[in-house]
C-alpha cells in the first residue's frame, strides 16, 4: 500500500513541475510584453491629448455647432455598449471584472426601459454573453493581443453607424483603465456624444497627474508654450468652418479613444496574467514541497513497517534455532 501511494505521489509532483514550467514561461513571456504595451501606451498619449485639444479649441469656437457631437444627452431611449477584453483566459479578474461590470450596465439600462446594442471585443466577451443568452450584434476578436490602428477604425466604424444615423442616442464604453502596475480598474465611460471639453473625465485628470512629472522637468520655453496653448486667452480661426471641422474630427476622436482603451486592455491583461502566473507558481512551489514532505513521510512508514517484520521475523525464528 505505502510503494503505491508513493507512486501516486510522485506522478503527482512530476505532474506539478510540468504545469510550473508552463506558468513560470507564460509569466517571463507575459512580463516582455508589458514593456511593450507600456511604450505603446505612452507613444498614444501625445496623439490623444493632441486630439482632444482640437475638439476643444472647436468647441469654444462654435458652441452651437458643438452642441450637437459633445455633451450628455438629455434623453435616451437605444443605448450602444462597447465592452473590451481579452481573447485569452488565465490573467485573472482581468476578464470578469470588465465582464461582470457591462452585465450590471445592461441590467442597468434594460431596468430603465432603455433599448441596448451590444458590441464586444475580445473572443472571451463573446462566449460569455453567448452562454447567458444576450444578443451581440458585432464582435471583434484576435486585436486584444497588440492592437493596430486600422483595427481601432473597425471598431470605431460600426460603433459609430448607429449613432450617426441616429438610432442609438448614447456609445458607451466598458473597459479596464491603467493606472499604474498595481491598479487596473474597470470603468465605463461615454464614447458618443464626445465628453464635453469644460468637464475634464476623472482619467483624463489621472492622465495630467501621471504627466505632473515629466512636465516639471521641461524647461522654462517649453512650460511657457504649454501654458499658453492650455491658458484659452488666444484666439483661434478655423478654415473650413467649425461644424465641417467637427464632422471631421468627431471619427478621428472616437477612434482615438478606442485606440487608447484597447492599448490600455493590453497593458492591463498582460500585467494581470503576469500577476496570476507568478501566484500560480508560488502555489505550485508549495504544493511540490507539501507533496514531498507526504512522500517522504510514506517512505519513512514502509521503511519502518519493513525493519518490523524484519525484526519481528527474527525474533520469531530465534526461540526455535535455540530449541
Amino acid at each position: 500500500m505505502a510503494g503505491g501511494q508513493e507512486r501516486v505521489l510522485r506522478r503527482r509532483i512530476r505532474s506539478v513541475q510540468s504545469t510550473k514550467k508552463i506558468t513560470k514561461a507564460m509569466e517571463l513571456i507575459a512580463a516582455s510584453q508589458i514593456v511593450r504595451s507600456l511604450n505603446r501606451m505612452t507613444a498614444n498619449r501625445a496623439y490623444r491629448a493632441g486630439m482632444a485639444r482640437l475638439v476643444a479649441e472647436a468647441a469654444k469656437g462654435d458652441p452651437a455647432a458643438a452642441a450637437k457631437l459633445l455633451g450628455t444627452p438629455e434623453e435616451r431611449h437605444n443605448v450602444a455598449v462597447v465592452a473590451i477584453v481579452a481573447d485569452r483566459g488565465l490573467s485573472g479578474p482581468y476578464n470578469t471584472a470588465t465582464l461582470r461590470a457591462t452585465e450590471r450596465l445592461l441590467v442597468e439600462l434594460s431596468s430603465d426601459g432603455i433599448g441596448v446594442r451590444l458590441f464586444t471585443v475580445g473572443k472571451k466577451a463573446q462566449s460569455y454573453f453567448r452562454f447567458r443568452g444576450q444578443d451581440v450584434e458585432r464582435s471583434f476578436t484576435g486585436i486584444s493581443g497588440r492592437p493596430a490602428f486600422s483595427e481601432a477604425q473597425d471598431v470605431a466604424a460600426a460603433v459609430a453607424a448607429p449613432f450617426v444615423a441616429g438610432d442609438v442616442d448614447q456609445v458607451l464604453l466598458v473597459s479596464t483603465r491603467y493606472l499604474s502596475a498595481g491598479s487596473q480598474v474597470a470603468q465605463v465611460r461615454q464614447l458618443l456624444p464626445l465628453p464635453d471639453p469644460g468637464a475634464p473625465a476623472a482619467d483624463d485628470a489621472d492622465d495630467q497627474a501621471a504627466g505632473q512629472s515629466g512636465a516639471s522637468q521641461s524647461g522654462a520655453g517649453q512650460s511657457g508654450a504649454g501654458q499658453s496653448g492650455t491658458g484659452g486667452s488666444g484666439y483661434t480661426e478655423f478654415e473650413p468652418d467649425v461644424e465641417t471641422l467637427l464632422a471631421e474630427l468627431g471619427p478621428k476622436a472616437v477612434e482615438s479613444e478606442i485606440f487608447t482603451a484597447l492599448l490600455e486592455g493590453a497593458a492591463s491583461f498582460f500585467t494581470a496574467q503576469q500577476r496570476a502566473m507568478a501566484a500560480a507558481s508560488d502555489n505550485a512551489d508549495d504544493l511540490i514541497r507539501t507533496l514531498s514532505r507526504i512522500m517522504n513521510r510514506a517512505r519513512q512508514d514502509a521503511i519502518t513497517t519493513e525493519i518490523m517484520e524484519i525484526v519481528g521475523g527474527a525474533e520469531a525464528l530465534r526461540p526455535s534455532k535455540g530449541a
